[in-house]
C-alpha cells in the first residue's frame, strides 16, 4: 500500500475528528480570505462608485452624509440649498459639468431621485460608460411625469415600461402617505453596477413641487454633484476654501470617493478584530491537527513498529503522518474557498441589494493566494512533531 493510501486510511479511520478539523481548517481559510480580500475588493468597489464626479456641494452638514446621500442613496439630506447656489457653483470655470439632485421621496420603499435629463443622457458614470436605457425605453423629459426605474428596482419589484405609480412621502415607505400624482415609467436603465442602479428617476420639478411639499422650497435641491475639467488640478484646493473654510452654509465634499476611503479607514478596529478571530482561527486549526496526529500516536506505535519490522524505512513512516496533516488541510483549504464562495456571492447580493454597489469576490487579491498557502504551511508545520515521533519509533520495544 502506498504512503498516500495509507495516509487516507489514517484519516477516515478517525473520520469524527478529521471532519472537525477540516471544518476548522475551511473556516480560517474563508475568513482570512473575507477579511482581507472581500474588504479591498469592497473599499476599491464603493470608492469606484462615485458616479464620476469629483466632488459634492451641499446643504451644511457632515461630508460623509452628503456623499452617502448623494452618491450612494444610503444617507438623509443633511438638509437643503438654495437654486442660486447651484447656479453659483456651475459659473465656476473649473467645473465641466454639474448636476442637480433632490431626494425626499420613495416608491414601495426605493427612493425617488429628481434630477435633469442631461444627467442620465450626457453624463459617464465611468469612464467611456454612459447611461443606456434597455429596448423600448426611452428617458424622461424635463417636466413631465415621467419616470426611468434603475435596473435593480425594476427587478426586485416586477416594474416595466409603461407601468404607473404613485410615489410616497419620505424615505421610508408608509401606505398612509401615498402622493397625489401619477407617474409613468418610460425607460429601464441597463445594469450600471453602481447605486443608480437602487433608485427612480424623475426630473428635478417633479421632487420639487409635489403634493404636500413645502412651496417655498420649491425650487431647492439636496446637492449638486461636480465634475471638474481635465487637468483643472487646483479647483477642489479653491472651492473647499469658498465653501468649507470662508463659507458656513454649504459643505463641499472633496474628493468625493476620499470620503468613503476615509469612512473605511474610520472603521480599521473593526477589521483589526476580524484579522485577529480569522488569525486565531487558524491557529487553532493547526492545533487541531498538531493534537489529533500526536495524541495517536500512542495508539499507533505497534502499527508503525509492525510497519518497520516489515521493511518500512523511517522517512517513510515519517510521511504517511505528514501526509495524513497535508491532506487534512488541503481538504480544509478546498472547503474553504467553497465556504468563501458561497458568504462572498451571498455578502455581495446583500450590499448590491442595500447599496446597488456590485462586489465580485474573486478579483485576484493577494489574500487568495497567500490564505491558502498560509494554512498549508500551518497544516505542514503541526504534522512535524507528530511526523517526528513517529520518526523515532522503538521498533523492538514496540513489538515486544
Amino acid at each position: 500500500m502506498s504512503p498516500v493510501a495509507m495516509a487516507f486510511r489514517g484519516v477516515r479511520e478517525r473520520r469524527v475528528s478529521s471532519i472537525i478539523t477540516i471544518l476548522a481548517v475551511a473556516l480560517a481559510c474563508s475568513l482570512l480570505m473575507l477579511v482581507w480580500a472581500f474588504k479591498k475588493e469592497a473599499e476599491q468597489s464603493f470608492a469606484g462608485a462615485n458616479g464620476g464626479f469629483d466632488a459634492v456641494l451641499g446643504p451644511r452638514g457632515s461630508k460623509l452624509q452628503i456623499v452617502l446621500n448623494a452618491l450612494y442613496h444610503l444617507d438623509e439630506s443633511p438638509g437643503l440649498m438654495k437654486w442660486k447656489d447651484f447656479e453659483q457653483v456651475t459659473k465656476y470655470p473649473a467645473i465641466e459639468a454639474a448636476y442637480p439632485i433632490a431626494v425626499g421621496d420613495n416608491y414601495r420603499g426605493y427612493r425617488l431621485v429628481g434630477t435633469v435629463s442631461d444627467y442620465l443622457s450626457k453624463h459617464s458614470y465611468a469612464e467611456d460608460r454612459n447611461f443606456e436605457v434597455e429596448e423600448g425605453g426611452t428617458l424622461f423629459e424635463e417636466k413631465s411625469m415621467n419616470a426611468v426605474v434603475g435596473n435593480l428596482v425594476a427587478r426586485r419589484l416586477g416594474m416595466e415600461v409603461g407601468d404607473t405609480f404613485h410615489p410616497y412621502h419620505g424615505l421610508i415607505y408608509n401606505e398612509s402617505a401615498k402622493h397625489e400624482e401619477i407617474y409613468t415609467v418610460t425607460g429601464i436603465l441597463k445594469p450600471t453596477g453602481t447605486p443608480a442602479d437602487k433608485v427612480i428617476w424623475i426630473p428635478i420639478s417633479g421632487i420639487q413641487t409635489m403634493s404636500g411639499h413645502d412651496p417655498e422650497a420649491a425650487t431647492d435641491i439636496s446637492a449638486a454633484l461636480l465634475k471638474f475639467k481635465q487637468g483643472a488640478n487646483m479647483a477642489g484646493f479653491q472651492l473647499d476654501m469658498l465653501y468649507n473654510k470662508q463659507g458656513n452654509r454649504l459643505t463641499l465634499a472633496w474628493p468625493a470617493n476620499r470620503t468613503i476611503v476615509q469612512f473605511f479607514d474610520k472603521i480599521s478596529w473593526f477589521d483589526k478584530i476580524l484579522q485577529a478571530v480569522a488569525a486565531l482561527v487558524a491557529i487553532i486549526a493547526g492545533g487541531s491537527i498538531l493534537a489529533i496526529l500526536y495524541n495517536t500516536m500512542n495508539e499507533r506505535k505497534r502499527d508503525i513498529a509492525v510497519l518497520r519490522a516489515l521493511g518500512a524505512k523511517r522517512f517513510t513512516v515519517f510521511t504517511i503522518s505528514l501526509l495524513e496533516a497535508v491532506g487534512m488541510t488541503l481538504a480544509g483549504v478546498v472547503a474553504g474557498f467553497v465556504v468563501y464562495s458561497v458568504l462572498g456571492f451571498a455578502i455581495g447580493e446583500v450590499v448590491q441589494r442595500e447599496t446597488g454597489v456590485l462586489l465580485n469576490p474573486f478579483t485576484g487579491n493577494a489574500a487568495m493566494i497567500w490564505a491558502p498557502l498560509g494554512m498549508l504551511g500551518i497544516g505542514v508545520l503541526s504534522g512535524l512533531l507528530p511526523s517526528l515521533k513517529a520518526y523515532r519509533t522503538d521498533v523492538s520495544k514496540n513489538l515486544s
